[in-house]
């Protein structure tokens, strides 16, 4: 975990040229997010996995934006990117905590517990990417197009009354492309 910290911070200050990234990443460390779940059920329900997640979407992000005009030349790309990959998640921080529960191994028939984490409750907001983006907003001025981004990064996913991704994905591609390198990180990298 603390390397995927030294990376994710590395990779920050890298990118962001923006006032306010050093107390966001201060923020970060006082909470959860480099040792949290990603979820407590499907992709990255272990410690540790949320910081990875959020460096797997950003990696994602890279292999398909060039296709559409992204730039790793274009200082204002790279900065918007990071933003969005690396901090679209923010809601999940201290969002989790951990139980055991039984399960039976398959080999043994025995019951054994194993550790797992779930929701402590919901989000403070709207929805998942509202809390998201709000946190971001807290340290980092987003453009609009960064916190239409974050917002609904979750596509037909997110099944609140704000949602309306198509809408969006059509005027934004920035949003588009963070949605599908979340998509990617989630199903094709980490194997959901």
């Amino acid at each position: 975990m603390n390397n995927n910290k030294f990376i994710f911070e590395t990779e920050a200050r890298e990118a962001i040229k923006r006032d306010g990234l050093e107390n966001l990443l201060t923020y970060l460390a006082s909470t959860d997010f480099y040792e949290a779940p990603c979820s407590g059920r499907y992709h990255g329900s272990y410690a540790g996995a949320l910081v990875e997640h959020s460096l797997n979407v950003y990696e994602q992000f890279w292999v398909i934006a060039p296709m559409y005009g992204y730039s790793h030349n274009n200082p204002e790309h790279v900065e918007s990117a990071a933003i969005c990959c690396l901090f679209h998640d923010l809601c999940k921080i201290n969002f989790y905590e951990e139980y055991t529960r039984n399960v039976k191994n398959e080999e043994t028939g025995a019951w054994e517990q194993v550790k797992c984490y779930r929701a402590k409750g919901a989000t403070e907001l709207a929805s998942h990417g509202a809390c998201s983006a709000y946190r971001v907003m807290q340290h980092l001025k987003l453009t609009p197009d960064e916190y239409a981004a974050i917002l609904h990064h979750m596509g037909a996913w997110d099944k609140s009354q704000y949602s309306n991704p198509g809408e969006v994905y059509a005027n934004n591609k920035l949003a588009w492309l963070l949605h599908v390198a979340d998509e990617a990180a989630t199903y094709i990298v980490e194997g959901c």
